[in-house]
């Protein structure tokens, strides 16, 4: 990260701690996004209007955090880092098979997605809580919505029979 041309509510350190926790989110939340629309753009199946219009959600509630978490990072005074090589060389959201999947496949696979995502974000505020409480509250809040979706994600799966 280069020096900030923005003047930090946080002294170095925490603008520095709270700078790689909302990258690291950023990364997440621009991932997820893209696989969502991919996985919009390929779903088949019985369900495929139901889980083509609820990937349309998930894709509008991970962009939509992500420029949030953007602003928030421009805000304590660190550059926003969102482009694909970054993207793709950081992220840790699991990454879908190539070509056509069915409803039961994108439907699991996001299940586990949120999972994963959702774990590091709990680890994430606790880190957070240390640093700086208004970027905690901001991971808070986004988590509490990547739950939602998630529940409703397990809701699909259940309905279809295929949950563990």
């Amino acid at each position: 990260m280069t020096t900030s041309q923005i003047r930090s509510p946080l002294d170095e350190v925490g603008r520095s701690e709270a700078g790689v926790l909302l990258q690291e989110t950023l990364v997440d939340l621009v991932d997820l996004s893209l696989l969502g629309k991919q996985a919009h753009w390929t779903v088949v199946g019985p369900r495929f209007r139901t889980v083509h219009l609820q990937l349309d959600e998930i894709v509008d509630a991970a962009r939509l955090h992500a420029d949030t978490v953007a602003e928030r990072a421009a805000a304590v005074g660190v550059a926003p880092d969102a482009r694909a090589a970054t993207v793709a060389g950081q992220t840790g959201v699991p990454q879908l098979a190539e070509g056509w999947l069915t409803d039961d496949a994108v439907v699991s696979h996001f299940v586990d997605a949120y999972a994963k995502v959702i774990g590091r974000m709990r680890d994430r505020i606790e880190r957070a809580g240390r640093i700086d409480l208004v970027t905690q509250d901001l991971l808070i809040q986004i988590t509490a919505d990547l739950e939602k979706q998630s529940w409703m994600l397990q809701a699909e799966q259940a309905a279809a029979g295929t949950g563990n």
